[in-house]
């Protein structure tokens, strides 16, 4: 089998473009003949058509990259199989997908709104994304790498870290989570919650949003955003530097950054719903909030991204659901029991530690996309 991966290559650290490296490198691993092109570079893509001659090329995106993921590939003969993620409304390209032998996709969720919005969903397999459970395990606070790491955040060694990581924090359930702190603020111990961002002008803006409202609350002095570019070999330390990792994120595929929490044996705080359905377990390793509200639209504006004339305007014939909010009472309780129980911590992070060694670990991963590309293509 002869496998070409299209993703945001060379790596950045962003979510998509290290789903895309961990299914090459697992894919190499486990000697499967495998290289990677960046899913944005149609000359070097077509070098790799005419010489490698992949019997499949998978790509990694939403569906709007169905031009550079299955359309393109298509042009020169090659069977593409995209590997997709959510992206609120599936707007376009429905012929495209239904035509294909094979879709794989990062949850049932996504596969649930995939179908919902037109997609006919037999020719779709939920593959999960691949975590490296080698880099991302338990460390000791000792660690000095970890100590290094709660010292530049300001975390005193006595305090609870709680930590929220995405893009941007409020899509990860931010405000919910400060919501709730401001709720138990004077019942708790000593905590301190840090949000990482990535650098980018609309964080900046949601950035201040997001401390204004911890002002409002009156906790600023205890909440730290921090906006620095920062590689995958930073990430594990700082997720072995908090105590519990809180995301109850409004909009959620898969999760990657509470699976990898997990895999540090850390215990996570989510919400209900959406991809955290295949990913998490209420009281086994995580704590899941209720939802409390669903966002729901009624039309759209799409644009060529899409597959449409920009400004293209979709109305729904039913309310469609954007994102969720979590429960802020669910979500305050289950923050305080285990900022005040260090077992029930290490219970929930130990089951997430194994539940990510043996389903998500990266190599397992790249096994099960094999399965799938024989079993649907007959490509051996």
């Amino acid at each position: 089998m002869k496998v070409l991966v299209q993703y945001d290559y060379p790596a950045s650290p962003g979510g998509l473009a290290t789903q895309g490296n961990h299914l090459y490198n697992g894919l190499r691993d486990i000697g499967v003949d495998a290289h990677a092109v960046n899913f944005e570079s149609p000359q070097e893509k077509e070098w790799y058509y005419r010489w490698f001659e992949p019997d499949v090329v998978v790509g990694i995106g939403y569906w709007g990259h169905t031009p550079h993921l299955v359309l393109h590939p298509q042009r020169y003969g090659i069977t593409p199989v995209p590997w997709l993620v959510a992206d609120g409304y599936v707007a376009g390209y429905h012929e495209v997908l239904n035509a294909l032998p094979l879709i794989l996709v990062t949850s049932q969720w996504v596969k649930d709104t995939y179908i919902r919005d037109g997609v006919k969903g037999n020719n779709i397999e939920v593959l999960p994304v691949g975590i490296d459970t080698d880099n991302f395990c338990p460390r000791d606070r000792d660690d000095p790498k970890v100590q290094a790491i709660r010292k530049s955040l300001g975390v005193a060694e006595d305090q609870i870290m709680i930590l929220t990581v995405g893009g941007d924090a409020a899509s990860k359930g931010a405000q919910e989570v400060m919501s709730a702190l401001a709720v138990i603020d004077s019942k708790a111990p000593d905590w301190k919650y840090v949000c990482k961002v990535w650098p980018q002008p609309r964080t900046q803006t949601q950035n201040l949003l997001d401390m204004q409202l911890a002002t409002h609350l009156g906790i600023e002095k205890n909440v730290v955003y921090t906006a620095n570019v920062v590689s995958r070999n930073f990430m594990p330390y700082l997720l072995a530097a908090c105590d519990i990792y809180a995301a109850p994120s409004r909009l959620e595929g898969f999760g990657m950054i509470q699976v990898e929490a997990n895999a540090c044996g850390k215990p996570v705080i989510a919400v209900n719903a959406m991809a955290f359905l295949d990913t998490m377990t209420h009281n086994e390793n995580a704590l899941l909030a209720r939802v409390s509200q669903e966002i729901k639209i009624h039309e759209a504006v799409l644009g060529q991204d899409q597959g449409f004339e920009d400004g293209h305007r979709v109305v729904f014939p039913s309310m469609k659901t954007a994102d969720y909010r979590a429960n802020i009472d669910d979500i305050a309780e289950y923050l305080l029991a285990l900022m005040a129980d260090e077992p029930m911590r290490q219970r929930l992070g130990e089951a997430g530690r194994r539940r990510a060694v043996e389903r998500y670990e990266y190599h397992t991963v790249a096994r099960r996309f094999v399965e799938l590309i024989s079993k649907h293509l007959n490509i051996d």
